[in-house]
């Protein structure tokens, strides 16, 4: 039986784990803090769970939640903000070090807590119970949350009534998803992992959703109940996303992303808002530059294109045009680029290796790189340098409160 040890917390990992050495080598812990002295048990493959903390840091705070530690949706709400935003930054520095990129990566601008307008719950039933939560720490266990820090106030207020509506729908030891977005018209609910809709069913959820007072419930793709159109302010675009697409996870950090790109392409008359989702970027800037929105998901690119038809005029937009397609397998060609005074790419996760490869043989002034992995930006940027750019500007936005994730706005010249 492995017996408990104490070790001393010698930094903070990647993910926010603490790292201890030990003659066996290495252990990851959670909930710790850099410098403290805590009593772990190892788990094995370089794993351990706290124990206690015998000496703790300056830096430690009371977590805000009552389900910290056991959800496994945040994993620093123990640590001051000072010293998050520090670290914070500090990741950033790490993942451009391996790829030889070199910024003076600006201030983090920070997140609020319940801003978050976008959540994702895990749901499951027994014969008895039903339990919508998160996910526990590297877990398939899914707990109860009564109330999260992190979502806005009408997402949190909701979650009874979510848990009743999805109980309908749910069979004994399924496990189901609902992601959950406050839109200006209400909540909008996509539901995948459901029972099968039949006539019954059906009935039930649209009664569901008028007693929760959704403005959408959509079951495996397939759309229940639209009371209200779920409605989002882009930049003063009201657009009506399609079910599940990609929002920025709060409105401060949209804000942010936005000011920043637009300050970055300046003057430019004519930009190219490449993964374009809903029109974010392309929104905001099109009262006054001509934009082309390039985006795979045409549902979300004819939510653009629809409420730019209807209110453009009304907001005196230059022309917007939009473009489907996939710019991973099939990116825009630097010769395609020539007209563009600017260009904007803001991908997923994975990066835009094929996209920077083409803007790093092509002529345009200004390029912008928004990004949610610094992993993939560092790699992106490298390629964008070495094609004659230079990384004017890098700015940190934390959209991801208490976790280890963190978005990116570079703004890059050439020559």
């Amino acid at each position: 039986m492995t017996a408990e040890i104490e070790v001393e917390v010698a930094t903070l990992g990647a993910q926010g784990d603490g790292v201890a050495e030990t003659p066996a080598g290495p252990l990851f812990v959670p909930y710790v803090l850099q410098g403290e002295r805590v009593r772990i048990l190892p788990e094995g493959e370089g794993r351990a769970t706290l124990v206690s903390v015998l000496e703790a840091s300056p830096d430690r705070v009371t977590p805000p939640c009552p389900h910290f530690t056991v959800c496994g949706g945040c994993a620093l709400q123990h640590m001051a903000p000072q010293a998050y935003a520090v670290w914070k930054h500090a990741q950033v520095e790490a993942a451009l070090r391996p790829r030889g990129v070199v910024a003076d990566i600006e201030t983090l601008i920070p997140a609020r807590p319940r801003s978050r307008r976008r959540a994702s719950f895990a749901a499951t039933r027994s014969r008895k119970t039903l339990t919508l939560g998160y996910h526990g720490k590297a877990s398939h266990n899914i707990v109860p949350v009564s109330e999260c820090p992190l979502v806005v106030p009408e997402i949190e207020r909701a979650l009874p009534a979510l848990a009743t509506l999805i109980g309908h729908g749910l069979s004994r030891s399924a496990h189901a998803s609902m992601l959950v977005t406050a839109s200006a018209s209400g909540l909008d609910v996509a539901v995948s992992g459901g029972k099968t809709l039949d006539g019954p069913l059906r009935a039930e959820l649209a009664k569901q959703t008028a007693i929760a007072d959704l403005a959408r419930l959509t079951w495996d793709g397939d759309v229940v109940a639209e009371r209200r159109a779920p409605l989002v302010d882009l930049s003063g675009l009201s657009v009506a996303p399609p079910p599940g697409a990609f929002l920025q996870p709060t409105l401060d950090g949209e804000k942010a992303l936005v000011a920043l790109v637009r300050e970055a392409v300046g003057g430019a008359v004519r930009i190219a808002d490449l993964f374009a989702g809903c029109g974010t970027f392309a929104a905001a800037l099109a009262p006054r530059a001509a934009v082309h929105a390039v985006e795979s998901e045409a549902a979300s690119l004819a939510a653009l294109a629809r409420a730019a038809r209807e209110q453009g005029p009304s907001l005196r937009f230059k022309p917007l045009t939009t473009e489907i397609r996939d710019l991973m397998r099939r990116p825009l060609l630097a010769v395609e680029m020539k007209s563009f005074d600017a260009v904007i790419f803001d991908p997923p996760r994975a990066g835009a290796a094929a996209q920077c490869a083409e803007l790093a043989k092509s002529t345009v002034p200004i390029v912008v790189g928004v990004s949610c992995n610094p992993a993939t930006f560092a790699r992106d940027a490298r390629t964008l340098i070495d094609g004659g750019y230079r990384l004017a500007r890098l700015t940190p936005v934390d959209q991801f409160l208490w976790s280890p994730h963190i978005e990116l706005v570079g703004v890059f010249l050439k020559g």
